[in-house]
């Protein structure tokens, strides 16, 4: 009857795995399907439960830098961070320990810089740093 046990625990990962996707409890849900095999094989619950970490983590070792890679994390830029590198217009001098403004891409900004920046100079967004681009002069 440890199948059973180890059935239901399979389908439970599955469905933390599909409400998640984070790619952790697929593997356990494949090492549980081992298990319930190890189960009518052996009464042992030790080998049963090794069954089912050393297959899990094994495959996670294995497949997952893989799988992440071929999968492929989307850089895409956001609202807020697409203005990181363009370039825009002091509005109010920036003074170093003093915040100025800056106009990019039609809006403006409260901006930063470790220099003075003086108003009318153009300046290349380094970063964005809370509400704040970080800037320097453009080269």
């Amino acid at each position: 009857m440890a199948w059973i046990v180890w059935l239901i625990i399979a389908v439970a990962l599955a469905v933390i795995e599909l409400v998640t996707i984070n790619l952790v409890c697929v593997w356990f849900v494949v090492s549980a399907v081992a298990a319930i095999f190890v189960s009518l094989a052996t009464d042992s619950i030790v080998i049963q439960l090794a069954v089912f970490v050393i297959a899990g983590v094994v495959l996670m070792l294995l497949t997952r830098p893989m799988l992440m890679k071929r999968l492929g994390k989307s850089n895409e830029k956001t609202n807020l961070d697409r203005v990181v590198g363009m370039q825009g217009i002091v509005t109010e001098n920036i003074e170093p320990l003093k915040v100025g403004e800056v106009k990019v891409d039609g809006k403006l900004w409260s901006a930063v810089s470790d220099i003075l920046i003086e108003k009318d100079e153009v300046v290349e967004i380094v970063s964005i740093d809370g509400v704040k681009l970080n800037v320097k002069k453009a080269e």
